[in-house]
């Protein structure tokens, strides 16, 4: 197993604490450093800046989100990112939801399974350097009747694969995660439950001839490292809510539904109604404890160490952590933890 460090979103007033936090990774022998993008900072700028100031760990998106972008512009960036990182580049791709995906960038939020399998195969047909043709129900190139051709990528990317992750949480989008992609970007993923998910992975993998073998299971943990491990979940609980109770709708919510079927159905619809009713602390407070320690590292060196042999028992292949900011030597001094307790687990790769 490997590590990662999960930088989160931008301009929230921390990006040269992040950026500081990327190189300490890169010091330490991280092997990615992923960037997510919802509605402010775009990732791929952000990427092209922690590239340029690190020597050897990757970059990866988490997410570059597929109503943002037409397949082949994405092809166009993923070619890009990878030349100027010298082959560091992953690109991690996910449909977002349904208020973000209409609400911002007006793309209607149907189908997503089908979207995302077209979407795949143009990138990777665009990346292969193909002439890029295209007919399907979501995308269709070059379009009909018109002076449009198929089209040839220009550049040559520095790999003749760049590693392409789905992030996804329904049953039906982790087949097809397993199907289609390198990787899976989890999120709230628990050992206990993450078999469930990766079985249904090993589905699609089956399906597309393949086993779980050299596919990369990489799950994003909150990491707070304290003497008292219960003291360090109230700090996790702000950002659980915030997904549990708060993104997307109350009819359409993927994080709470997830918490649902790991057990917690009445603790997240409390959560949700607190969230929406714009009472953050209440919200935060109903986020149970065992949800906050199954899906997280909390705790000193030893028992974050024990967590870590059972992620990797689970399956995971590479650990992302998203330190909880406090200070940047304290996040920093984590970053160093996380990477002793990697060795004490002896699960390291």
């Amino acid at each position: 197993m490997r590590l990662g460090l999960n930088m989160g979103y931008w301009g929230a007033g921390n990006d040269a604490a992040n950026l500081e936090l990327a190189k300490e990774a890169d010091r330490l022998g991280y092997s990615v450093a992923w960037v997510a993008e919802a509605y402010g900072s775009d990732g791929p700028t952000i990427l092209s800046w922690v590239a340029a100031q690190t020597e050897r760990i990757d970059v990866g998106s988490a997410i570059m989100q597929i109503p943002a972008r037409t397949p082949t512009v994405t092809a166009m960036t993923a070619a890009t990112l990878d030349s100027l990182s010298g082959g560091r580049f992953r690109l991690g791709l996910g449909v977002s939801g349904p208020q973000v995906s209409e609400g911002w960038y007006g793309v209607k939020f149907d189908k997503p399974l089908g979207r995302t399998r077209e979407y795949v195969e143009i990138v990777r047909s665009a990346l292969r350097r193909e002439r890029v043709s295209h007919q399907g129900k979501h995308f269709v190139l070059p379009l009909p009747d018109g002076p449009g051709k198929p089209l040839k990528l220009t550049v040559h990317p520095v790999r003749e694969e760049i590693p392409v992750y789905l992030a996804s949480i329904g049953p039906k989008n982790l087949e097809l995660t397993g199907e289609i992609a390198d990787g899976w970007l989890a999120i709230f993923y628990s050992p206990e439950h993450g078999r469930e998910s990766l079985e249904l992975i090993a589905k699609g993998r089956s399906k597309a001839g393949k086993t779980l073998d050299g596919f990369d299971v990489v799950p994003t943990v909150s990491l707070v490292v304290d003497d008292d491990w219960r003291a360090a979940a109230d700090l996790v609980r702000p950002y659980a809510a915030l997904y549990v109770g708060g993104m997307g709708s109350r009819e359409q919510n993927f994080y709470n539904n997830l918490a649902c079927r790991m057990g917690y159905e009445a603790e997240a619809a409390e959560c949700q109604d607190l969230y929406l009713a714009r009472d953050y602390a209440g919200a935060a407070a109903k986020v149970p404890l065992g949800f906050l320690d199954s899906t997280s590292l909390l705790g000193p060196k030893a028992r974050i160490a024990e967590k870590m042999q059972a992620l990797a028992e689970s399956g995971v292949t590479t650990l992302t952590v998203s330190p909880i900011l406090q200070d940047l030597e304290r996040s920093k001094a984590a970053l160093r933890v996380a990477a002793d307790a990697l060795d004490l687990a002896g699960v390291g790769s």
